[in-house]
């Protein structure tokens, strides 16, 4: 290597061969923490690893390119995570083809409004000795071994807040809170914890209903920070799954792909019950820079949130609002660029034509509510982007619900208001970016670990590349590129 030091690409294969002499040196199950902070699981030694049954504990990541991991801890493998079903489905599962410890972890936000619920479950039918599964070969230690690959889901749901007691049936119902899950008790130096169930959740509910949760399903609640996990479940979404973020306008959806190179900083809106505008600048980096307190829970607030989107969908908004075309006679005011068509005043008709407000339809009402406030959270949302001089704004939150004359509104203002040069997107999994963030600090390693997967992907453990192609963005500063991430924890 003489001459060649200071070289990006084999300074990371020799930053890799020292983790690996490590990890063999290091031979019982303890952390190895290199000087560009990846964290990398050493193996238990093989008298344990000979004591294990039907080969559970005998599990690692299913492909090459994966990292070591203990065999007393259950661990999530992001590797290769896509949507599953079609392109118009809403909260899709995630699919995990990799994922080779048998877990069974759940997450909850909950919030003002709803709770949302992200749990994992194998393939249907898959149990933990079916020996149909698919295995493969990884070098340890200079051997070579086998290991299942389970597979498995992410899945979704979601209920009132009003309604807890049904969430707390379903977990029942589908034995979610079995099981000794949380990382914080796999270490044998808690053994008065040794029963203890933990689950991770988010969002105020966390708090005020964590003696339910411990009375109903003997589940202690290990809360997260709301704004964290909100950060930590977008930048998972945006750089792990294809088609996740698209446009909406005009009633035309469109995919975007996203550059990870170029993907921060952006602004965040999440529109729950109240809005938060967040501005992300990196993985646990982000400052939350407004809000609004109209949102979804003042949409809910005056009826049933599905019936009144329903009843949306057949209003007609014009003969409640006061247009620019009521007061001009018809015409546009073209010198400041507005149409006809333009709302000058959100139930302006209403004080007008000598009707009451119960003399108009619901139908219209709620057109003109829903507009009112998709109007103001786009313009709001802009002005943030305008401050901070972003050019991507995301939008999430159950407020929007893949509803498409909400993102058509939302879209309209950004755009008007940016004339042209900022642009509105949403996630398919909108409403559970907080759930998702929770979910991942089971695994404090979270979305780190999937990054450290494509790293080893792309530079080998001892094999430094000295030519060829390499696939992916170009790599920066190791220290930024590899350090670890606490998606949960600033």
């Amino acid at each position: 290597m003489a001459g060649l030091t200071g070289h990006p690409v084999l300074e990371i294969g020799d930053k890799f061969e020292e983790l690996q002499n490590n990890i063999i040196n290091n031979n019982k199950n303890k952390e190895v923490i290199d000087k560009a902070g990846l964290v990398v699981k050493g193996e238990e030694n093989s008298n344990n690893n000979n004591n294990n049954q039907g080969g559970e504990r005998d599990m690692a990541p299913p492909t090459s390119n994966s990292l070591h991991r203990s065999g007393s801890r259950p661990q999530l493998d992001l590797s290769k995570a896509a949507i599953q079903g079609n392109s118009e489905e809403r909260d899709p599962t995630i699919l995990l083809p990799n994922q080779s410890d048998d877990i069974s972890h759940f997450a909850l936000d909950i919030g003002g409004s709803l709770i949302k619920l992200v749990y994992f479950s194998r393939h249907e039918g898959q149990s933990i000795d079916d020996s149909r599964k698919k295995t493969v070969k990884e070098i340890s230690n200079g051997s070579r071994r086998s290991y299942p690959i389970l597979g498995g889901r992410l899945h979704f749901v979601k209920f009132e807040t009003s309604k807890l007691n049904e969430c707390l049936d379903f977990i029942s119902s589908k034995q979610l809170h079995n099981g000794r899950i949380d990382s914080h008790y796999w270490n044998s130096e808690a053994p008065n914890k040794e029963n203890a169930v933990i689950k991770k959740a988010t969002g105020g509910g966390a708090y005020k209903f964590s003696d339910l949760f411990k009375e109903r399903l003997g589940v202690s609640i290990d809360k997260e920070d709301e704004m964290d996990c909100l950060v930590a479940g977008a930048n998972f979404l945006l750089k792990a799954i294809r088609h996740e973020a698209f446009t909406h306008m005009e009633g035309h959806k469109e995919f975007v792909q996203i550059d990870h190179n170029d993907l921060f900083p952006y602004l965040l809106v999440n529109v729950g019950s109240g809005v938060s505008m967040i501005k992300v600048d990196g993985d646990g980096k982000f400052q939350r820079v407004s809000g609004t307190n109209v949102g979804g829970g003042t949409y809910w607030g005056l009826g049933s949130f599905d019936e009144l989107l329903e009843l949306s969908q057949r209003g007609d908004n014009r003969t409640i609002d006061m247009l620019v075309g009521d007061i001009y006679g018809g015409m546009d005011y073209s010198k400041i660029g507005l149409s006809a068509s333009t709302i000058a005043s959100s139930f302006g008709k209403a004080i007008s034509d000598k009707k009451e407000l119960e003399d108009h339809r619901p139908e219209d009402i709620s057109l003109s509510l829903l507009r009112m406030i998709s109007y103001n959270i786009g313009q709001i949302s802009y002005l943030n982007a305008l401050r901070f001089g972003l050019k991507r704004i995301f939008f999430g939150g159950f407020f929007i619900r893949g509803h498409a004359y909400t993102m058509d509104t939302i879209s309209f203002a950004v755009h008007f208001w940016s004339q042209g040069q900022a642009q509105a997107m949403f996630l398919r999994h909108e409403g559970f970016l907080g759930a998702l963030g929770a979910f991942m600090s089971y695994e404090k390693l979270g979305l780190d670990d999937l990054m450290v997967h494509q790293l080893v992907e792309r530079f080998p453990m001892g094999a430094p590349y000295t030519g060829g192609k390499i696939h992916g963005p170009p790599l920066g500063n190791l220290n930024e590129k590899a350090s670890i991430v606490r998606l949960c924890h600033i």
